[in-house]
Parts: structure tokens; sequence; C-alpha cells
């Protein structure tokens, strides 16, 4: 009897249907905020076929601002070229997440901005510090991430991009 229950448990586990659900869970399905401190469910990055970029970073965090500001000037060039959307992923605490919407509206970025007051989110994705980038493809599956900002690291995330969609 003990067998028969280790058989159908592990050909549970290794079905089809299971292995595609792991193959969705490089970005995990987690609850979070958006600009406005509406609930945003993760789950909603991921899904239209097109690559996405998940960026972490903290307001007080002068390398992401730059990694972000980088990004936002070839933002529109690299949507059109690519459909790739961008998504800036705040770990501010509580103390200074008040200060995230109106820091952003300072800077005009063009992608979306959410929160993660939690930081749920972030130990997900096992994001230890930041900036932290994630380039995400079409299927959902993490296919690069650097969790550092050199001036035209914006170059190399072009570079997998067009990798990415030239397939």
């Amino acid at each position: 009897m003990k067998h028969i229950l280790i058989l159908i448990t592990a050909a549970l586990f290794y079905s089809p249907s299971v292995a595609q659900d792991a193959a969705k869970r490089d970005v995990p399905g987690i609850t979070i905020k958006d600009i406005d401190g509406k609930p945003f469910s993760t789950e909603r990055l991921l899904g239209s076929g097109k690559p996405v970029i998940i960026d972490f970073w903290a307001t007080w965090c002068k390398p992401c601002v730059a990694s972000l500001n980088g990004m936002n000037d070839v933002y529109q060039q690299w949507k059109e070229e690519t459909g790739v959307s961008i998504y800036a992923v705040s770990i501010d605490d509580s103390r200074t997440m008040p200060s995230v919407a109106p820091f952003v509206a300072g800077k005009g970025w063009e992608f979306d901005v959410l929160l993660d007051p939690n930081s749920d989110f972030r130990r997900a994705m096992n994001v230890n510090n930041v900036p932290h980038t994630f380039l995400i493809d079409g299927n959902g599956k993490i296919v690069m991430q650097r969790n550092t900002y050199t001036p035209g690291d914006e170059e190399k995330m072009y570079e997998d991009l067009m990798k990415l969609t030239k397939k």
C-alpha cells in the first residue's frame, strides 16, 4: 500500500500539467500593490507572450535610480522594437513608502511602478540587494538577472532583449 501511494504521488509531480505549472514559477504569484496602493497580482506581469523586465529598487538607492533613469530613456524604443514591458518594484519600507509616488512623478518614468511593502515579492524572487533586475521571456522564464548597475548596462539589456525577440 505504501508503494502505491509513493507511485501515485510521483506520478502527480511528474505529470505534464504540474511540469507546466512549475515552468511558470520563475515569477511567483504574489499580491503586492500598484503605485496607487491597490492590490496587484504579480501573475499579471506575465502572459502577454512578450518579454518583461522587473527591476527591484528603492528611493534611497542611487544606482537603482540611475538604472531606472537609463531604462526610461530607451523604454519607448525598446517597447516598439520588442514589445517589452518594464515594472519597477519598490522595496521601500513603511517609513519611505509614502514618498515613492511623488518621487516617481518627479522622475517622469513611463513604465509601471509597483510597491512591495512587506517584501513578499522580493523574498520570493530571492532579491537580497538592489538594484536587482530580471529579464523574463514571453513564456515567463527568467533568462537574465543582474544585481548591480553600471552606466551602459542598458546596452547589454538591449542585446539580450533582441536575442529573445529574434528567435
